[in-house]
């Protein structure tokens, strides 16, 4: 199936060098730009496994925009005791600065990447729940259009559904939530880490690139600063984080947000995609929940596993913790792309009970996992197909309807014997094949 693919690997590797698609990470006070190692050896989802993926993942996102409309308003989740207010309210994701904002057609989450792993048993996991500003949509679409000029015969003969179509996705979300004017995807500039994909992503739904210094409030409305007459924004799709988005609300010594955004957003002016405060609902420790979520706002059941996941301020999970540390992976909940992940089989003994004591002292900073024992994918590296471990990014995008993009970023670890695969940890990507049949 993807023979011919293995074979041009060089060649596309050497066109998405020339393309620029390349993974910044700005670490120590310097910013390192490398590319993204591709494997043509894609990952090959049939339809029949495809149907329950896809409906869970339109489930989960379906209920985490159910909990942000609830936290932010009646709260009543935390009333009736599902999630419990310390969880709630203590996440560092909760933003009292957005209680009582109602987003533009009830939508937090427009763009959700959820990471999920496929199991030995064949059952697929979500190991988190990514509703800020997910990022990575742009690597599998662009690889596929190179893979498709090397070798078109292998794209005519299989069964593969086209992913060319995420920019139309995306248009008709912000098309969907705006409240009159142009569309701009919000970059910080050049130095961010994912600023290949901004580009790219305004590109293919026909939006403006702006820098925070091409855009203004004035009487509580947004405009982009054209070379000609200043133009009303009606939504903006952002790829800053929410701390640094409005210097007057938030980080006063932001120097990569806008001046009065919020008030505008605020006013009902325009539309932020995705909405800022989402980090109440993607915070590690509230992943524990969403099944419960599930459950309280849909009235079903959930398709798909979290998993098993222990929370440390429960007397009966601190005690299991303690006792098995030694075989948990254990993941500081204000963290991400792989930073705060420790696996207690590789501790010394020593670190171990270190870890174990700062648990006790701040059981809500952490949760434990099972280490979910996940398949591994054939990965050309070194001249040779070796087995690599993967997880998978799928995108899920709300609008009229929840919609999830048929393709996804699956990302591999590099090493042998890693379960590591995060981007910035150094893992390479593949394709993701979802075919017809």
């Amino acid at each position: 199936m993807y023979e011919n693919l293995v074979q041009h690997t060089p060649k596309i590797n050497e066109q998405l060098a020339r393309y620029g698609v390349k993974f910044g990470i700005y670490k120590n006070g310097k910013f390192n730009e490398r590319l993204f190692p591709f494997d043509a050896i894609p990952r090959v989802i049939d339809a029949e496994a495809w149907a329950p993926l896809e409906k869970g993942l339109a489930q989960r996102v379906d209920a985490l925009n159910a909990y942000l409309r609830d936290i932010y308003g009646e709260k009543q989740i935390v009333k009736d005791g599902i999630v419990p207010a310390e969880f709630a309210f203590a996440s560092a994701g909760y933003m009292p600065e957005v209680e009582g904002i109602m987003p533009s057609k009830g939508i937090y989450s427009h763009i959700s990447g959820i990471d999920l792993v496929e199991g030995k048993d064949n059952e697929w996991y979500v190991l988190e729940d990514n509703l800020r500003i997910p990022s990575g949509a742009s690597y599998p679409a662009v690889a596929r259009r190179l893979c498709r000029r090397c070798d078109a015969e292998t794209f005519r003969e299989e069964p593969i559904r086209d992913n060319r179509n995420y920019g139309t996705l995306l248009r008709a979300v912000m098309d969907n939530v705006n409240l009159g004017g142009i569309n701009v995807v919000l970059t910080p500039g050049r130095y961010n880490a994912a600023y290949f994909e901004h580009t790219w992503l305004a590109e293919q739904a026909g939006c403006v690139l702006a820098e925070p210094n091409e855009l203004f409030v004035e009487n509580e409305v947004l405009y982009y600063r054209g070379t000609g007459v200043n133009q009303r924004v009606g939504a903006v799709y952002r790829r800053l984080s929410d701390e640094y988005l409005d210097p007057l609300c938030f980080l006063p010594e932001s120097l990569i947000g806008v001046p009065n955004i919020m008030s505008a957003y605020r006013a009902g002016n325009v539309a932020i995609v995705n909405a800022p405060g989402n980090g109440a609902a993607d915070d590690k420790g509230i992943y524990y929940f969403v099944p419960k979520m599930v459950q309280y706002y849909l009235n079903e059941e959930p398709i798909l596993k979290n998993a098993p996941t222990y929370l440390p301020v429960y007397p009966d999970d601190m005690a299991y913790v303690q006792d098995h540390a030694d075989t948990l992976v254990i993941k500081e909940v204000s963290e991400a792309g792989g930073y705060g992940v420790v696996f207690g089989s590789n501790l010394s003994p020593e670190d171990l009970e270190l870890f174990k004591r700062r648990i006790r002292e701040e059981p809500r900073n952490y949760i434990a996992q099972e280490v979910i024992d996940f398949i591994s994918l054939p990965t050309y590296i070194g001249g040779e197909i070796v087995p690599r471990k993967a997880d998978l990014r799928a995108f899920v995008l709300s609008g009229d309807t929840t919609v999830v993009w048929p393709s996804g970023l699956t990302r591999y670890a590099r090493e042998a014997d890693s379960s590591i695969v995060n981007s910035s940890q150094g893992g390479g990507f593949k394709d993701t094949w979802v075919l017809y049949q």
